[in-house]
């Protein structure tokens, strides 16, 4: 059975006010495409929920800092077209830049407080821009749930106060970070790395979890960033952006996990950016 694609909103809005009518709850997964097994978790969760499903594949300008990037992303659609085929989507929603974003199009939406810190600190803008795109695909799906993998665990909480704030009636929930036999978190953008570089990438969950281990043990961070960076250049990466401890709700800095938290981290190998976060259990003192 071929995926139904859709490319403009009139079509989506035929599509969901009959869904809507019949008292459906209809769920959305959105992607830019170039579907892994993570997004497909996200996929079969969905189906699990809700009674319709929608996957939007749409490449955001918006939230893409150099345009290099933005012109080497990877672009996928048939390949994702037949990933999806064996979960019986309804719809693939894959519009054009004029559909979400028409000509004179002047209105930008910003979340404050969280994106500041960790990725929105080394690309301005970007959370303008995923929270922008968001909104818009709330709106145009009219979803009463939607799906999202906690390997962006930034980017979920910066969606959920969006919602929040806003009074989008959509439930936003997080899935967890679909890995790799080898531990390396699945991403779109692991498609980019060389051979050498792919054998190497995994040293970024390994560097993680010891250092999570460490802390579960008593560790102060502060006695461990500096080693993990270390251990990270030493395996090739060129560039660490970030190595952190923060809370899970507000993204604060922590120096021991005495609350919820999170270990988040960036970094580039061969040219390519690659960001993972991991739970860390909680240490009341």
């Amino acid at each position: 059975m071929s995926v139904r694609i859709l490319r403009h909103l009139d079509e989506l809005r035929a599509a969901t006010r009959g869904w809507h009518r019949a008292g459906e709850i209809i769920g959305v997964v959105p992607t830019m495409g170039a579907l892994h097994d993570g997004h497909l978790s996200l996929v079969a969760a969905a189906k699990a929920a809700c009674d319709r499903v929608i996957v939007t594949i749409f490449v955001n300008p918006k939230q893409f800092n150099q345009a290099s990037d933005l012109d080497n992303y990877p672009r996928t659609e048939e390949e994702d077209a037949r990933k999806l085929e064996r979960f019986a989507v309804d719809v693939v929603y894959a519009p054009g830049v004029d559909q979400i974003y028409p000509a004179g199009f002047a209105t930008n939406v910003s979340v404050g407080g969280m994106t500041d810190v960790l990725c929105g600190a080394h690309r301005p803008g970007h959370f303008d821009g995923v929270a922008t795109v968001v909104t818009k695909l709330f709106t145009q799906t009219s979803a009463d749930k939607a799906f999202f993998g906690e390997k962006d665990f930034q980017q979920l909480m910066v969606v959920k106060r969006m919602a929040r704030d806003l009074d989008i009636p959509i439930e936003v929930i997080g899935c967890p970070t679909i890995r790799e036999e080898d531990g390396l978190a699945m991403s779109s953008r692991n498609l980019l790395l060389s051979d050498r570089a792919r054998i190497r990438a995994p040293r970024l969950a390994e560097v993680m979890e010891e250092t999570a281990e460490a802390l579960g043990q008593g560790a102060s961070f502060g006695a461990l960033q500096a080693r993990a960076v270390s251990e990270l250049e030493a395996a090739g990466f060129t560039d660490v952006d970030y190595f952190e401890l923060r809370s899970c709700a507000g993204l604060r800095l922590l120096e021991r996990p005495r609350e919820p938290a999170r270990l988040f981290a960036a970094a580039w190998l061969a040219g390519v950016r690659l960001i993972d976060n991991i739970d860390v259990p909680e240490r009341p003192a």
